[in-house]
């Protein structure tokens, strides 16, 4: 998997035009790789979305990080990329009703460094049980805080390590060998 601009955002809107189509025509001609674009200007995605080939191994996602940022999910679901997936990170706050219609995969994790807030476990249960009511994969990342690494990722005695289904892939086949 690679993340497009891990550190920035392709959507931003400082980004021509131009440059983010660059960077789909290489993402569309690399089929055999699969990419993450996660944004937080899913307007700017959105409003560009028709210009660009959504290939099946692009796929979308937007920050969620509380209640405020929720309407998120519901634009993301209007760009027909092939996957759309949602980073809740950091979560900053419970979000009861995070929604999740269209949506093919949750990621959840808190916040890390020096002045991290800290992130409640039931907050995090609550998204993990609403998206097993809604059949999409729970990946939980971190609990975060300022020793990330010490702190770790197991929720409930165990690791949530929930990916979405990808048909045809060698993203879909690694998961299937790493499953057996």
């Amino acid at each position: 998997m690679i993340f497009v601009d891990s550190m920035s955002d392709l959507f931003h809107e400082g980004i021509p035009v131009d440059y983010v189509r660059d960077v789909f025509d290489v993402m569309n001609q690399a089929h055999w790789h699969t990419f993450q674009v996660l944004t937080k200007r899913i307007e700017r995605a959105l409003e560009l979305a028709e210009a660009f080939e959504w290939t099946a191994n692009i796929w979308l996602g937007v920050s969620v990080e509380n209640v405020e940022c929720s309407y998120r999910a519901g634009m993301l679901t209007r760009v027909p990329a092939g996957t759309r997936f949602l980073s809740v990170e950091p979560l900053l706050e419970r979000i009861p009703d995070l929604p999740l219609h269209g949506i093919d995969w949750v990621i959840v994790g808190g916040e890390s460094g020096p002045r991290a807030r800290p992130m409640e476990p039931d907050w995090v249960r609550e998204i993990r049980e609403k998206c097993a009511a809604n059949d999409v994969p729970f990946f939980f990342k971190q609990w975060g805080g300022r020793h990330k690494k010490r702190n770790g990722r197991v929720l409930d005695n165990r690791t949530w390590n929930g990916m979405p289904k990808v048909h045809g892939s060698r993203l879909a086949r690694q998961v299937q060998l790493a499953r057996e």
